[in-house]
């Protein structure tokens, strides 16, 4: 996918979700039990680039915002990163060996290991219930995840990573950091103007090394697997 019909995906999802909030002014059916696994890990790849002052404001205003509300989920300055490409739903405890097969995982990753990545133009993009940090990644960054991810459909990793993007497209086009999650069906008034009035904000770039790690939903526990 090219940038500008990357920029275009993104401007027509927030045009969607602006569409969805305008009919549904409260914040729904509240989510039961937790938003993602609490305790299991998954196996994911990606970047933790260094947050830049722009993006640790946004954080920071995200969390004075929501400071008083148990529903959201603001992602923690420690927990910044952008996936490459997630390969497992959650499945393996923080202390629990993984299988044997991941070697065929590792040995796939040789190609890929703290390669370094750029991902630029970051912009807003709402979702109903979520607020996204995403951006356009340079055309090196784009060939290397088509070739990841096909490798990893050709080996005995298939079947959790498509278990991994159902209902999605594979890869998801998508190059995101998810900043914000909220335990509802739509995000409350507030927040929605928080995100309205930094719409046309460029928050500038991000570039990291990728690993292959043992993450849990917010990267906030990330074990870098043994290449």
């Amino acid at each position: 996918m090219s940038s500008m019909s990357l920029q275009n995906l993104y401007r027509s999802t927030n045009e969607n979700t602006a569409s969805i909030w305008a009919e549904n002014a409260g914040i729904g059916d509240i989510k039961q039990g937790s938003y993602y696994d609490p305790v299991r890990l998954a196996l994911a790849s990606g970047i933790q680039p260094p947050v830049s002052l722009d993006v640790s404001r946004l954080i920071g205003g995200l969390q004075q915002l929501t400071k008083d509300d148990p529903l959201a989920d603001v992602l923690p300055t420690e927990g910044f990163h952008f996936t490459f490409l997630p390969l497992t739903l959650p499945f393996i405890n923080e202390n629990e060996p993984l299988p044997e097969k991941v070697a065929e995982l590792t040995k796939i990753w040789t190609e890929f290991d703290a390669k370094r990545i750029v991902i630029r133009d970051l912009r807003l993009v709402a979702l109903p219930s979520q607020l996204l940090l995403a951006g356009t990644p340079d055309s090196t960054a784009i060939a290397m995840r088509k070739s990841f991810c096909e490798q990893v459909l050709n080996s005995r990793w298939k079947d959790e990573l498509r278990m991994r993007h159902t209902g999605s497209p594979l890869p998801a086009p998508f190059w995101h950091s998810t900043v914000l999650r909220y335990s509802a069906d739509f995000l409350p008034a507030p927040l929605r103007q928080y995100i309205s009035e930094r719409q046309a904000v460029n928050f500038g770039e991000v570039a990291g090394e990728l690993k292959l790690a043992r993450v849990n939903y917010n990267w906030t526990m990330c074990y870098p697997l043994t290449i």
